[in-house]
């Protein structure tokens, strides 16, 4: 009984301190940032609408990206997979994480995100909001909890101030981290290439490679990679040598639909030259072998995308088309993005 009594005013007490701090806190002005929308990208994702970057919102959410707290043993963060220098992916064939346990795929790297309709190479998540649990909770990831990740973070004064400041008052929620995390990330726009200077003719022009790598680009490629983001996000089956885990199924892990066995979100090409090695599991280590391989032919499927089923399970490229072709993928490599 002594024990009990003691435990409940230890808590009276707690939420006393607690109600106390949050009855002296100094308002801060929070000022909404405006994203800087670069020509003919596509609409911004809605999810935007409910959760507008803030100046203090983005600074928490980058200081959270950066916390190895998310993790158990508190060795894994978001930016360690998420290298800025690699357009915030990494150069691991698939994710490591916790104990260096491997994850099923490659790292997607983490640019434009707030022009992407869904996330994740099977497009499991609509909103970057609802993400940050999926690798918090992963085994081969994180493997921690929200709760976990809310405790440390409460008993460190410097977060419970951030959050004041991001939100009004000191509490610490998994809404709040999840908002202030995909605020960060929403103010991760790349578009500042030699590409984007060319196009609206802002001091720089193509080499007679990368003109040439353009026109082929054009011809063999921008179906898939189409609009300014290079990609058009749908998922396509497009015959790469398939992951041998029995836990992978493309897009059919999400919609447990036949036809999208193998099926996976068609990635960006801006900044790949720095993002290698590419496929989902990071089959090819070079741009090069990317391009050999759809040469030779892929693999054979009966959801294999129809423009590769029509062309022969293949697209033809000469030796020098594909030297154009990389030429063409590296004007769309932005140095300032990834701080070079």
């Amino acid at each position: 009984m002594l024990k009990l009594t003691i435990t409940l005013a230890f808590i009276v007490l707690l939420t006393s301190c607690s109600t106390q701090e949050n009855e002296n806190l100094i308002p801060y002005e929070n000022p909404e940032i405006q994203l800087d929308i670069p020509p003919g990208f596509p609409a911004l994702n809605s999810a935007i609408n409910d959760n507008r970057p803030t100046k203090y919102g983005v600074a928490l959410g980058e200081k959270l990206f950066h916390e190895k707290k998310f993790s158990g043993n508190n060795t894994i963060s978001c930016a360690s997979c998420h290298h800025q220098a690699h357009a915030f992916a990494d150069n691991n064939k698939q994710a490591i994480g916790i104990y260096d346990r491997v994850g099923l795929r490659n790292t997607p790297p983490i640019q434009n995100l707030a022009f992407i309709k869904s996330y994740n190479w099977d497009g499991n998540k609509l909103t970057l909001e609802s993400q940050p649990l999926v690798p918090i909770i992963t085994h081969e990831e994180m493997n921690s909890s929200i709760l976990e990740v809310m405790t440390k973070l409460d008993a460190d004064e410097s977060y419970r101030f951030l959050f004041q400041k991001a939100f009004g008052d000191m509490q610490i929620t998994p809404d709040r981290i999840y908002r202030s995390l995909a605020q960060y990330e929403y103010t991760l726009i790349s578009a500042n290439s030699k590409y984007d200077r060319v196009i609206q003719h802002r001091t720089a022009t193509f080499t007679e490679s990368e003109r040439r790598g353009y026109t082929v680009f054009n011809a063999k490629c921008s179906t898939c990679h189409s609009t300014s983001l290079f990609t058009d996000q749908s998922f396509r089956n497009v015959g790469f040598p398939i992951n041998p885990s029995t836990e992978e199924a493309g897009r059919a892990r999400i919609t447990g639909k036949a036809e999208d066995f193998m099926r996976f979100r068609v990635p960006s090409l801006r900044n790949a030259e720095f993002t290698a090695p590419y496929g989902s599991f990071g089959q090819f280590p070079t741009l090069r072998a990317v391009l050999d391989y759809f040469d030779k032919g892929v693999l054979a499927a009966d959801n294999l995308d129809p423009i590769l089923k029509d062309n022969g399970n293949r697209i033809p490229l000469s030796e020098q088309e594909k030297d154009d072709i990389i030429a063409f993928i590296k004007t769309l490599s932005d140095s300032t993005f990834i701080g070079k």
